[in-house]
């Protein structure tokens, strides 16, 4: 892939990840649904497919209303960022909950729980 390419598409994925992210706020509710914010957008060399990571605050009933939304929305917010993003193809969007920041926290609790332990022991 050519330099040139790898900035173009980057701008792409920047460009998808900001219009995503305000259909999103514009038409799936906080209250129902939860927070959720468009971490990234990947999409493939022929800007066809993409697929959304996003970061979810809620509950877990919230987290499967959220996923039901963005199913049964998806074509909605295709279409919209469709029209605000001028491109040859508008890519086909799926979405997925990155729970990347939830297992890092996960393990920063871990490595806390340790380290206290840890000073218990030193203290004895």
């Amino acid at each position: 892939m050519q330099p040139t390419k790898n900035r173009r598409i980057a701008r792409v994925r920047e460009l998808l990840k900001q219009e995503i992210a305000e259909v999103i706020r514009q038409e799936i509710p906080i209250d129902t649904a939860g927070l959720l914010t468009v971490n990234d957008v990947g999409v493939a060399r022929d800007l066809r497919s993409g697929i959304v990571f996003l970061g979810f605050v809620g509950s877990k009933a919230q987290r499967r209303t959220a996923l039901e939304e963005l199913e049964a929305k998806s074509r909605l917010i295709q279409s919209r960022v469709g029209s605000s993003v001028r491109l040859k193809f508008t890519p086909e969007l799926r979405f997925q909950i990155d729970d990347s920041i939830e297992k890092g926290n996960r393990v920063l609790s871990i490595l806390e729980q340790i380290e206290q332990e840890q000073r218990g022991q030193q203290q004895q």
